[in-house]
């Protein structure tokens, strides 16, 4: 099945319980109704505002399907903007209204075109609407300056449905789309014959894209094209399952929409299919939205945590979450855009519980002692470590995507995650536990996959004989040793060392031994030897199980180990029998 049949059957899903437009129709923001008399004659405007939120916003109605202008004046059927319905727009530089002469004629020849066919005095309302209409009323409106460029419906007075609304008008809507020109073949997603799509409408709500849509199927150039063809023949989709899966797709990336997720520059959409009921396929969805983005309350991160850890242990998923069924097929699909063009990430389709395992088995991985939040992380919390200045919006394309991709799939992390969370260690740093934790998983992670012959502790392991992590605990204890004689300073031997010392040790710890030594010395001097002690018993117990002579240089992952030990070692919590001597951990200017 390929990603636009999974679609297109998901909106069938979608219609059937009213959460999407049948063919023909789209989903829309409408701002103002103009309420006509059935002589013709505007009597009101009616604000059709959603004021439940804080902030009023415009209700959704299913309004024929929208069509697709580019720099081309054409008309929407039966709803439209100011321009087009009343002939007038904003100035972009004065924001006056300013005429449109164009699109309001454009408007009023295909309704009074359309709708001279139509049996149903209502509509022959808005035939007689338009002829009477003067744009240079337009000042006269109540809410004129209100609803200047927003969507406009009509309803004529007395009648409780907007004219979209009446079976009549559908039907002269679908008559008309079917006299459409358009070329017929083999539909490359249903496989059956029918009516081909020139150009496939534009999906909304993916980050990056234009806020007027962008296109997962388009041509743009010649180049695109091959054997003569043009635009959408080059790829045959009907224009049904063309319709369906934009309509899918749209619903799903719907302002407010529990089943979409940003990471990065990914967007990342999930849908279930309903072979199980409609219930099900919800509480799937939810469970999945759930996992993928934890909720910001600690009180439910620690609910879920719990929970997840009892499945871990072999709980069974239905038994944990009411209503979830494990054998539901769950569909995620990773979108990015380049304005106009969307391109796709990544699809993975499996059953819910082989997905929710997988994700147990990414929490497995990137969990590290002491546990740097409260509940596991969301994908974005990981990334943003690895983007300058902690920047989401400077996120590496090459991360978001193939991350997602890997924790669904159980694949190995993408390669430049180490590199780059070592990246930005070395520029700002800031050796954190969420950086330490995606050391500590993508090492964890080729281990379990059988790709490395060694595992990394998860908390403070005084036997771990890995050199690099030793050298990462040494590093902390000699830093420490610092801090106990300087206090906290601005350029501590983590800031001007850190690069060299995880990448080449030889070059540099000969250079922090002496100066370790010399700090120790003024330790003892200051009559602090329980601490001058302590600090001697763990360098010593980190320098046994190694050989004396330091690698010249640290391998990627290597380096990795390097984080994690240091990390490991600033985490410990220790006290002497006779004095309450800081740990490497208390003793941080963190």
């Amino acid at each position: 099945m390929t990603v636009l049949r999974a679609l297109q059957r998901h909106h069938e899903r979608l219609v059937s319980v009213g959460e999407a437009p049948h063919y023909g129709f789209s989903r829309e923001a409408v701002d103002f109704a103009l309420v006509i008399s059935i002589r013709g004659r505007l009597v009101g405007v009616e604000a059709l505002h959603d004021t439940t939120g804080a902030t009023p916003r415009p209700t959704t109605q299913d309004v024929p399907q929208r069509v697709l202008r580019g720099p081309k004046i054409v008309p929407n059927f039966l709803w439209d903007k100011t321009a087009y319905v009343l002939g007038v727009k904003r100035n972009p530089v004065t924001q006056n209204p300013i005429p449109a002469v164009g699109e309001h004629d454009a408007f009023r020849k295909f309704h009074l075109e359309l709708l001279s066919v139509a049996d149903d005095a209502v509509l022959q309302a808005l035939r007689r609407f338009l002829d009477y209409w003067n744009p240079a009323d337009y000042a006269s409106l109540p809410s004129a300056h209100d609803m200047l460029d927003r969507n406009l419906v009509f309803r004529v007075d007395g009648e409780l449905y907007f004219l979209h609304q009446r079976p009549r008008a559908r039907d002269i809507w679908l008559a008309h789309l079917g006299r459409q020109e358009a070329a017929q073949g083999v539909c490359l997603v249903s496989g059956a014959k029918g009516r081909l799509a020139r150009l496939h409408p534009r999906i909304r709500g993916v980050r990056g894209a234009l806020s007027s849509g962008a296109s997962i199927v388009s041509f743009g150039r010649d180049a695109f094209e091959s054997y003569g063809k043009k635009q959408g023949a080059n790829a045959p989709v009907s224009l049904r399952a063309a319709f369906a899966y934009a309509s899918a797709l749209n619903s799903l990336l719907a302002r407010g929409s529990r089943r979409r997720v940003f990471t990065g520059d990914t967007t990342v959409v999930f849908w279930a299919e309903a072979s199980r009921g409609h219930a099900a396929a919800n509480a799937a969805e939810q469970l999945f939205a759930t996992l993928a983005d934890p909720p910001p309350d600690p009180d439910e991160q620690a609910r879920i945590a719990e929970t997840l850890r009892a499945i871990g242990s072999g709980r069974a998923l239905a038994d944990a979450f009411d209503g979830v069924d494990e054998e539901m097929r769950l569909h995620v699909l990773g979108l990015s855009s380049n304005a106009a063009r969307l391109f796709l990430r990544f699809w993975h389709a499996d059953s819910l519980g082989a997905i929710v395992r997988r994700i147990l088995d990414h929490w497995r991985d990137v969990r590290i002692d002491p546990p740097p939040w409260q509940a596991p992380p969301s994908v974005w919390r990981l990334l943003v470590e690895t983007a300058p200045q902690r920047d989401s919006e400077r996120i590496a394309p090459v991360l978001s995507g193939p991350l997602m991709q890997s924790i669904f799939t159980g694949a190995p992390y993408p390669g430049a995650l180490l590199a780059a969370v070592m990246t930005r260690m070395r520029q700002d740093h800031d050796i954190n536990g969420a950086r330490a934790a995606i050391c500590k998983a993508c090492i964890a992670r080729d281990f379990r996959l059988g790709l490395t012959d060694a595992d990394v502790p998860v908390s403070l392991n005084l036997k771990e004989i890995n050199a690099a992590y030793r050298l990462g605990r040494l590093f902390a204890v000699y830093e420490n040793i610092q801090m106990a004689v300087q206090g906290i300073s601005n350029a501590s031997i983590r800031d001007r060392y850190f690069g060299v010392a995880s990448a080449a040790p030889a070059t540099m710890f000969e250079l922090l031994e002496r100066s370790a030594t010399h700090h120790l010395a003024s330790l003892r001097d200051n009559n602090q030897a329980p601490l001058t002690h302590w600090f001697e018993q763990e360098i010593d117990g980190i320098l046994a199980g190694m050989d004396t002579s330091l690698p010249r240089s640290l391998s990627l992952e290597e380096q990795g180990r390097f984080v994690v030990g240091y990390y490991h070692q600033r985490g410990a919590r220790r006290r002497s029998s006779a004095n309450s001597i800081p740990s490497p951990g208390t003793v941080d200017r963190d």
